[in-house]
């Protein structure tokens, strides 16, 4: 299993909490290459950038790509953002009525919906297809750890947390998980394309 990115440390202790080491796959899907089905994507409800509710059901029968970030990161974060703008960017007209992306923030103590579109809007995320969820601490906390992510605030005020990129099918299955910031946009675009393929 290959760890790509930062915080290999903080990305075990996520990954072994929640069970899921030995089952996330260390590569996307290569060209006609079916990936595994991990099991039910783990469901949430929580707050978008425009203050409304939303729920992972609610996108179902989408392709959806889910990232933890949090605004005031300055690194990291904004590297993984661009990245996700870049495959939002190569799904063309599929983005929005067929793949939908969250981004869901490990600091819901600073990064209210205002934030988080600001935030949103200057990173380039088209709304129609792109949600910044926020919650209660005790909903993020929920959330972060069923889909294995770790945080924790540090005393400079920086989170440190777990980078983490689930990708779920249109039947509501995790399928693959994409650990750290340096993987390749195009293989993202790859395998979201190879479950539009897919029969529902």
């Amino acid at each position: 299993m290959k760890i790509r990115g930062a915080c290999p440390i903080v990305m075990l202790i996520g990954l072994i909490q929640v069970g899921w080491l030995m089952l996330i796959p260390s590569q996307g899907a290569q060209k006609d290459e079916i990936l595994s089905k991990i099991g039910p994507a783990p469901a949430f409800t929580l707050t978008t950038q425009d203050g409304k509710r939303l729920s992972l059901k609610e996108l179902g029968g989408k392709v959806v790509a889910i990232t933890f970030i949090y605004t005031g990161c300055v690194d990291t974060c904004p590297l993984l953002t661009a990245k996700m703008a870049r495959v939002q960017d190569g799904l063309g007209s599929y983005f929005g009525p067929k793949v939908f992306f969250i981004s869901i923030t490990v600091d819901p103590e600073r990064d209210t919906p205002a934030v988080l579109k600001r935030y949103a809007v200057a990173h380039g995320a088209n709304a129609a297809g792109w949600a910044f969820l926020t919650g209660s601490p005790t909903e993020i906390r929920q959330v972060a750890q069923r889909y294995g992510i770790y945080y924790k605030r540090m005393s400079s005020g920086d989170v440190d947390h777990t980078f983490l990129t689930s990708l779920v099918d249109r039947n509501g299955i995790l399928r693959v998980q994409y650990m750290g910031v340096r993987f390749n946009p195009d293989e993202i675009l790859r395998d979201v394309q190879g479950l539009l393929r897919e029969i529902k």
